[in-house]
């Protein structure tokens, strides 16, 4: 009976643990099914839009889509010879998002922006974003769309910028601010505070888009609160302190969250979306922090 002991303990590793990752293995999130994510769509924005509850002829407030409800193909997923393509419409305000929480991760995916834009981006740059630390319900910001979280900023001509998600904050390295003019990221300079009243945007320390038509790598690395924005290779900000700010001031820490994929305007596709966990910030961009 020994001598069986061996050949069952390898299958019963094998039958009770097939999805546990190592840290140097990457999962793949994109499918023909999108059966990693949900979905939540809130309104077809116009140009007046103010922040407040759309209303209708009427002014009666408009009820959100809501979550799971993307009758008109906002998601939808392209199956091409190089693997599955994420096509994300743009036409109504929203998000896919995760159905697993994450926690020290290393994001990486492939990104290229589509023809159509629709109000209130007809005459401004394309738009999107990945936010990450997701938590709470969608519709918690100015535009009632998307989770509390951080944003790593898709857009033209400004891949890796940073917003504040509602009241969320974090420290980033980066130039300050003077007058009119955004904070700007910089790995040399002292960390400086972003939250909602205050400097809550920061730009990207350069730009390094692929030309258009073509598609550009983003890379999100998260531990333990600190954050890399990654662009074709380049660290483009540098991150760390993530939390978020209660109505009485205190400031809690939110290191983990869901994964959320912005409609927001502007045609947009995804292609080889993959995460592996971490053990440690790499090595190679630890002095970063210090």
């Amino acid at each position: 009976m020994k001598y069986l002991y061996l050949p069952l303990l390898v299958v019963f590793s094998i039958v009770l643990f097939p999805s546990m990752n190592k840290p140097d293995e990457w999962t793949l999130l994109l499918d023909k099914d999108l059966s990693q994510w949900e979905n939540y769509l809130s309104y077809a924005h116009k140009d007046n839009y103010n922040g407040k509850i759309p209303t209708d002829a009427s002014g009666n407030p408009i009820q959100p889509i809501g979550y799971n409800k993307d009758k008109s193909g906002v998601f939808s997923v392209l199956n091409e010879k190089e693997g599955p393509v994420l096509r994300v419409s743009g036409e109504i305000y929203g998000c896919l998002f995760t159905r697993k929480t994450y926690e020290n991760y290393h994001l990486k995916l492939q990104v290229k922006w589509g023809k159509q834009k629709y109000e209130p981006r007809l005459n401004k740059l394309r738009d999107s974003g990945i936010l990450y630390h997701s938590i709470g319900e969608a519709g918690a910001e100015y535009f009632r769309s998307w989770m509390l979280s951080q944003e790593f900023q898709i857009m033209e001509g400004h891949m890796g910028d940073f917003w504040c998600q509602a009241n969320s904050a974090i420290d980033i390295r980066s130039f300050q601010s003077e007058g009119v003019m955004n904070r700007v990221a910089d790995h040399k300079q002292p960390f400086g505070t972003f939250k909602s009243k205050s400097d809550y945007y920061c730009m990207r320390s350069g730009n390094y888009e692929s030309p258009a038509g073509e598609w550009t790598t983003l890379e999100l690395i998260c531990y333990n609160g600190k954050s890399l924005h990654i662009v074709n290779g380049h660290v483009v900000m540098v991150l760390q302190n993530s939390r978020y700010i209660q109505p009485d001031g205190k400031e809690i820490p939110m290191t983990s969250g869901k994964i959320q994929l912005q409609s927001e305007a502007a045609e947009v596709f995804y292609r080889d979306i993959k995460i592996k966990p971490l053990t440690a910030m790499p090595k190679t961009y630890e002095n970063l922090f210090l």
